[in-house]
């Protein structure tokens, strides 16, 4: 059997999925949650009675596809989805997740990425997990960026290299071991290798990869495949540049801040530029497995994300309620944020929690300022520290509301 990723993606369609999971519960993450959409490609301010027409490019067994979907469905938003993969085992999952949840706003198309345009261009275009499988990857983005319609935007993730330590050297010896056995007989090889790997290997020392525990495809997919390219911060700005895009923003900004990983006294050079700050804090970071970004075309990245100086934006928070930070906040004046894998306490004054308390996800900025008593200055001073916080860790953001 060929050990071209189409093929490897045939035999354990990724992430291995069983539709009948659909009436217990929906997968969401990033990209593709719709207030991350509105958030970082339409400031907040996406009129959703407007349909969407969104790609999945690349749409492997349909979590961001079945996502976007289930939740525009939900909410009553008009959508236009195209799926879009290679694999047809693959779409074959997705395509039955979608009837058990009687979904109706999808197109499946077997194809390649790199024929995005042929299939129109889109309000929005979900690409996960699949340019850094390409031969060259800077076709992968040239056709996103064809397929982009003016005002769209692109949410995309990538591998990234530091927190998948250890994962690059096994690909390649696996590769130059099992290259010609079947998939099944080469991933039965790769486990009992993996179970005698030296304690000290960087894998073995790498406490943030779970994949290969979790299914036969996961494992496949992690240190069986093929073609795997990871992106430092760097080359991924290079890459949507060279496309004619710009990086909006990671979906966890505060990842990438610098100035939450340096002591005081220690400051970047001033010919440090924004994605040479975050590229250094990546580094000093060293736990960052994937990218996960959203991007427009280039021109527009200043414009697009919500920014608190819009006073008529409505703040979501994700995961929670405003009223349960709140409580956390009067209680402890921190929130303790659990990323990747470690905790991170952020400090919030206590006075903040009657601000968050009052978001619900349906009163504007300057509602909640109202309701709280404050002016708009007073308001700015208090709130400016929370969406730091909030919307740097992914938290918090501003979407309307449906």
């Amino acid at each position: 059997m060929s050990s071209a990723p189409d093929d490897q993606y045939e035999v354990y369609p990724y992430p291995e999925r069983d539709p009948a999971d659909e009436h217990r519960r929906l997968i969401t993450g990033s990209p593709s949650h719709p207030w991350e959409i509105d958030h970082f490609l339409f400031a907040g301010r996406r009129d959703w009675r407007q349909p969407l027409r969104a790609l999945v490019a690349g749409g492997g067994t349909g979590d961001g596809l079945i996502q976007l979907a289930a939740q525009m469905a939900a909410a009553g938003r008009p959508a236009e989805i195209t799926y879009l993969d290679l694999s047809r085992a693959a779409r074959a999952v997705a395509e039955a997740r979608a009837a058990e949840r009687g979904l109706h706003n999808i197109t499946f198309v077997t194809g390649s990425l790199l024929d995005a345009p042929d299939h129109g261009q889109f309000d929005y275009i979900d690409c996960c997990g699949v340019l850094h499988h390409l031969p060259e990857p800077q076709r992968g983005f040239d056709a996103l960026a064809a397929a982009l319609a003016p005002g769209g935007g692109i949410g995309l993730m990538v591998y990234a290299p530091f927190g998948r330590s250890g994962v690059y050297p096994l690909q390649q010896a696996f590769g130059a071991l099992l290259a010609d056995l079947p998939a099944p007989d080469k991933l039965a090889a790769a486990r009992r290798i993996l179970a005698r790997l030296p304690a000290g290997h960087p894998f073995s020392r790498n406490p943030h990869l779970v994949d290969h525990e979790q299914s036969d495809a996961g494992f496949y997919d992690l240190l069986l495949h093929s073609r795997d390219r990871p992106f430092t911060v760097d080359q991924l700005a290079e890459s949507l540049g060279a496309a004619g895009l710009d990086l909006v923003d990671f979906t966890q900004p505060a990842l990438y801040d610098l100035a939450r990983l340096l002591p005081d006294g220690v400051d970047p050079p001033e010919a440090l530029d924004r994605i040479g700050r975050m590229a250094v804090a990546e580094k000093l970071r060293g736990t960052i497995k994937t990218h996960v970004a959203y991007a427009v075309r280039a021109g527009r990245a200043g414009a697009a994300r919500a920014r608190a100086s819009d006073p008529g934006l409505v703040p979501q928070i994700k995961g929670a309620s405003g009223a349960q930070l709140a409580r956390v906040v009067a209680a402890k004046g921190r929130l303790r944020i659990t990323s990747g894998g470690e905790n991170v306490d952020e400090p919030v004054a206590r006075q903040a929690a009657p601000l968050i308390a009052a978001i619900d996800g349906h009163r504007t900025l300057a509602q909640i300022a109202r309701k709280v008593g404050l002016d708009d200055f007073a308001f700015r001073t208090r709130w400016m520290p929370v969406e730091r916080v909030l919307c740097d860790w992914g938290l918090m953001l501003y979407a309307q509301p449906g």
